[in-house]
């Protein structure tokens, strides 16, 4: 991998403007590498005094960066790494931390994939359990909707036929009230599940109409981005990529995996950027009115290897994770790295 040390790069986010649009219009971006060393930063959310809080996946560390030093705060004891894609994973603020001081971690251990809340230095809560592991496929992200539910994005552990058994909690989406308890007007009555269908969904954002996004990466051949809505079956293991059968619905957008295998996924400036791992670049989406999307941008492809998270920071930048360190990557001395993105 050829990693390029310079904090600075410009590139052209040319974004469709619909028909009839000018020209493309270069724009700076401003990259600054703000955290580096790590291993395997996997899930990053922010507190509301603008300090960010990551999770480590094979160490189990939830890790603070605040003025530019980062601090373990601490450590998931019952996590367990699956010399694969498992351990800790996604971490999630609750939107009334300034009360409750409470955060959210999915995690595996021993038995299960599970979701804990926690107060930071205290031991995790668990609220739901008995989500299938494996080596590969486990999900892992959490995100809090505007709705002020919990969601979580669960892959199939391997065992595609789970994701389009509504009964299962594998190859799905998952919405929750904080406690861990299906939201009331979950499309399956009394069940977790809010969408199925899904191989090993990673990447979960709302647009600014409360339109869920979600990131997918393909077995073989496609990589996705689907528009996700209460009930619907996004199709794996019937389909990969476009379905063309109205059970299912298809992808917004699609990539060969050698130019994906998307991990995080944020909306940011009326444009959906997602971390692809395998194609080491951001991918920017312009995002239109009407929910259609134009054509797929590759931003930083090869600059900094395999890019993990992405997450809207409140300083209006983009933070953007690497991932060079996991079993697929290769790593330079600085990795892993935690960038700021300016300038999108």
């Amino acid at each position: 991998m050829k990693v390029r040390r310079s904090a600075v790069l410009t590139f052209a986010t040319a974004l469709a403007l619909g028909c009839g649009s000018g020209p493309a219009v270069a724009a700076p971006a401003e990259v600054t590498p703000i955290a580096t060393g790590l291993e395997i930063p996997w899930g990053l959310a922010f507190l509301p005094d603008g300090s960010g809080l990551f999770t480590q996946r094979e160490t189990g560390q939830i890790m603070s960066i605040k003025d530019g030093q980062v601090t373990e705060v601490q450590r998931v004891t019952d996590s367990r790494p699956t010399d694969g894609e498992g351990g800790l994973m996604g971490i999630a603020v609750s939107p009334d931390y300034a009360d409750d001081q409470t955060v959210f971690v999915f995690y595996t251990t021993a038995e299960d994939n599970r979701i804990a809340k926690l107060k930071l230095g205290e031991q995790p809560q668990p609220i739901v359990t008995g989500i299938a592991k494996n080596r590969f496929h486990n999900g892992g992200r959490l995100a809090f909707g505007p709705d002020g539910m919990l969601y979580a994005t669960t892959g199939d552990a391997q065992n595609p036929d789970s994701s389009q058994d509504a009964k299962s909690l594998n190859g799905k989406i998952l919405r929750m009230t904080p406690d861990g308890r299906p939201a009331p007007d979950n499309p399956f009555g009394d069940s977790l599940v809010y969408s199925l269908g899904h191989r090993n969904p990673q990447g979960l954002s709302w647009d600014e109409k409360g339109g869920l996004h979600a990131a997918e990466p393909g077995q073989n051949t496609w990589d996705e981005v689907n528009r996700v809505e209460p009930g619907k079956n996004y199709g794996w293991p019937k389909c990969e990529g476009p379905c063309d059968d109205e059970a299912y619905v298809d992808p917004l957008v699609t990539w060969p995996t050698s130019e994906a295998s998307p991990s995080g996924l944020e909306v940011h400036n009326g444009a959906i950027y997602v971390a692809a791992m395998r194609g080491q670049r951001l991918w920017q989406v312009p995002l239109n009115a009407d929910g259609t999307v134009g054509e797929p941008k590759a931003l930083f492809q090869g600059d900094y290897g395999r890019l993990r998270a992405v997450e809207n920071a409140p300083d209006g930048s983009l933070w953007v994770t690497t991932t060079n360190r996991d079993q697929n990557g290769d790593p330079a001395p600085e990795d892993d790295r935690i960038l700021r993105v300016a300038g999108l």
